[in-house]
């Protein structure tokens, strides 16, 4: 990999960084007579890099890591239980049609489906429902577990799995989100769920927690 080629002002920033850190991207903004807003870029960019590292309520300091050695640091650092939303879960008997409302009232691309016992049991993803909605059938008699996809055959995450590890499981099984679960003896009870829009906010946290 060739080196980073930094312009002029990243380079006053790492010198200011190298003689005076920990530093606020303030009092770096006040030293080159500039606004904090101005400098966000650049410091963003020479953090991402591995110039520089970043942390809360104290400020900036010089790395000296390599560019590949910061990055991947920090994704393997991101864990699911971080970056996981709230799952939208379902009953086995509940009919299709209500599923359905259900899905679209919550804004989400599939549903996690529990048994009795509040275990996962199955998966419900939209094209689920439009090939059920194909034809005559009455919604209103269908049960979900009937047209669900089906343990063991559900892909799951847990809580400290890597967000890398999943968004290789959501690519390579081509489908939009994965339950996250907890075990237990008797089966998994789900806690959360991660989509493709929380892997991406993931990333993008690389950039926004640099922010400081």
């Amino acid at each position: 990999m060739s080196p980073i080629e930094l312009n002029k002002r990243q380079n006053e920033i790492l010198d200011i960084v190298k003689g005076n850190g920990p530093i606020t991207g303030e009092q770096i903004a006040e030293r080159l007579h500039l606004t904090r807003s101005t400098l966000r870029p650049d410091l963003a960019i020479l953090t991402m890099a591995g110039f520089l590292d970043a942390r809360p309520r104290v400020g900036y300091f010089y790395s000296g890591k390599k560019t590949s050695q910061s990055i991947a640091d920090n994704i393997a650092q991101m864990r699911v239980k971080n970056f996981q939303s709230i799952p939208v879960v379902v009953e086995e008997s509940m009919t299709v049609y209500d599923a359905i409302c259900h899905m679209f009232l919550e804004d989400v691309g599939s549903l996690f489906v529990v048994d009795k016992t509040s275990l996962l049991s199955g998966v419900l993803s939209r094209k689920d429902f439009l090939r059920t909605s194909i034809g005559n059938q009455d919604l209103n008699k269908i049960p979900v577990h009937m047209i669900m996809t089906r343990m063991p055959n559900v892909t799951y995450c847990l809580k400290e799995d890597t967000i890398i590890d999943v968004a290789n499981k959501l690519m390579s099984r081509q489908i939009d989100s994965l339950p996250v679960v907890k075990i237990r003896k008797d089966g998994l009870e789900v806690v959360g769920r991660i989509t493709k829009t929380n892997i991406t906010r993931a990333f993008l946290s690389l950039a926004d927690d640099h922010d400081l």
